[in-house]
């Protein structure tokens, strides 16, 4: 599993994660600040990256789009510091390893983490 993070999140987390043993790429080593968000889920989709936001919009173009992947983890917190979600969000990609080799949407909140098997699809 590798980690792309997007450019909502701190370059910081690359080092965080890569410390945890879970490679991780911060997109400003990739690509432009301002690529549009679908763009970056092509690169993430064509490269095997696992996308790491806090962008809403990544969950909403899996919804529209009914794909398999790339998977996305989103972190739905106000506090976006390492110190503060950090270890949720590698307890979550620990925990769902599998699902998201095989294309799933994870949502990190304080106190929770949701797992979404991907394509999304409306009940």
């Amino acid at each position: 599993m590798r980690i792309l993070i997007d450019m909502n999140l701190s370059p910081t987390w690359a080092t965080f994660l890569s410390e945890a043993e879970i490679p991780a790429t911060h997109w400003s080593e990739i690509g432009p600040p301002d690529t549009p968000d679908r763009s970056l889920m092509a690169h993430a989709a064509a490269h095997g990256f696992v996308v790491l936001t806090h962008d809403l919009d990544f969950g909403a173009i899996l919804a529209a789009s009914k794909e398999t992947g790339p998977s996305v983890v989103q972190i739905r917190s106000d506090d976006l510091d390492i110190a503060s979600i950090g270890r949720a969000v590698i307890a979550a990609l620990r925990m769902a390893e599998t699902e998201l080799a095989a294309g799933a949407l994870i949502t990190v909140e304080p106190g929770r983490t949701r797992l979404r098997i991907l394509p999304l699809v409306r009940d």
